[in-house]
C-alpha cells in the first residue's frame, strides 16, 4: 500500500487546486485560460497583411469573446490587423465603479506616451486611462488600471507576456511616428443586436446601449469615433464632423 500513497496525495492536491480555481472563478467571475505566447515577431506578423509597426493603431477589447483586437489605419480606414486572446480579466460584465471592486473597465480610453510602462512589474503595461471624463462625472474611482503581462489580473486586462510585447511595440511606434493617443475601445461583449437583445433586462443595459452607439460609428466610418463625457452619457462624433455640445472630451492623460 506505502507505494500508492503518494500518486494519491498527489491526486488529492491536484483536485484540491482544480476546485479552488473553480471557486475563485465562481466568485469573482474571472476568466482564467491559458493561451499560448505569440510566437512571431510583431513586423513579421503585420507583413504577412502588408501592414508594419509604426502604423496608427486602435484597440479593441471584447470581455465575453476574451479578445482584444489591434487595428491599424491604412488608405484613411482602419482594419484588424491582429487578434490576441485575453489571458484573463477580472469581475463580471460591466463598468468598474469603485476603487478596490476588482471590475475590469468598460468604456472609451485613450493612452499617450506617458501612460506607457516599460518597467512594469507585469512584463509590459499600458495604462488606459481611467478613470476618464464621464467615469469621474460619475463618481467612478480607480487606479493603474492596465493592460499588461504576466497573465493576472485584479481589475486589469492580462495578456501573456508574448501577447503584451507585441500590443506595446504596435502602440510605442504608433505614437513615436505621430500618433497623439491611442484608443482603446472595452465593450462586454460584440455589440450585435442579437446580444445587446439578450441583455436588455440586464442592469447595464442602457450603458451598453450607448456604447453600441460609439461602435456603430467606427463600423460605418472606419476611423475611431472621438468620444465625449455628456451628463451621464457618452457622445460621440466622427472625424471631421462637430463636437457634440455641452460635453467634455475624452482625453489621454
Amino acid at each position: 500500500m506505502r507505494r500508492y500513497r503518494l500518486p494519491l496525495l498527489v491526486l488529492l492536491l491536484a483536485a484540491g487546486l482544480i476546485a479552488a480555481l473553480l471557486a475563485v472563478q465562481h466568485l469573482t467571475g474571472r476568466k482564467v485560460l491559458f493561451q499560448p505566447d505569440v510566437s512571431k515577431p510583431l513586423a513579421e506578423s503585420l507583413a504577412e497583411k502588408g501592414l508594419s509597426p509604426g502604423l496608427p493603431v486602435y484597440i479593441r477589447i471584447f470581455k465575453e469573446e476574451n479578445i482584444l483586437e489591434l487595428w491599424m489605419e491604412r488608405n484613411g480606414r482602419f482594419e484588424l490587423a491582429l487578434t490576441y486572446p485575453i489571458c484573463t480579466w477580472s469581475g463580471r460584465l460591466g463598468p468598474k465603479l469603485r476603487e478596490g471592486d476588482k471590475q475590469s473597465p468598460e468604456g472609451f480610453y485613450l493612452v499617450s506616451q506617458r501612460q506607457l510602462k516599460p518597467d512594469s512589474s507585469f512584463h509590459l503595461a499600458l495604462n488606459i486611462g481611467f478613470p476618464n471624463a464621464l467615469d469621474t462625472a460619475q463618481g467612478r474611482t480607480g487606479s493603474f488600471l492596465m493592460i499588461h503581462g504576466a497573465c493576472v489580473s485584479i481589475g486589469c486586462y492580462a495578456m501573456t507576456d508574448g501577447g503584451i510585447e507585441g500590443i506595446y511595440t504596435a502602440v510605442e511606434r504608433a505614437l513615436a511616428e505621430g500618433q497623439d493617443a491611442v484608443p482603446v475601445h472595452i465593450f462586454p461583449f460584440r455589440m450585435t443586436q442579437e446580444r445587446l437583445a439578450a441583455a436588455s433586462a440586464e442592469p447595464w443595459s442602457a450603458f451598453w446601449q450607448n456604447l453600441a452607439e460609439g461602435d456603430r460609428l467606427f463600423q460605418a466610418t472606419g476611423q475611431p469615433p472621438r468620444a465625449y463625457a455628456c451628463g451621464s452619457r457618452y457622445g460621440f462624433a466622427a472625424p471631421g464632423e462637430p463636437s457634440p455640445a455641452d460635453c467634455t472630451p475624452i482625453k489621454a492623460w
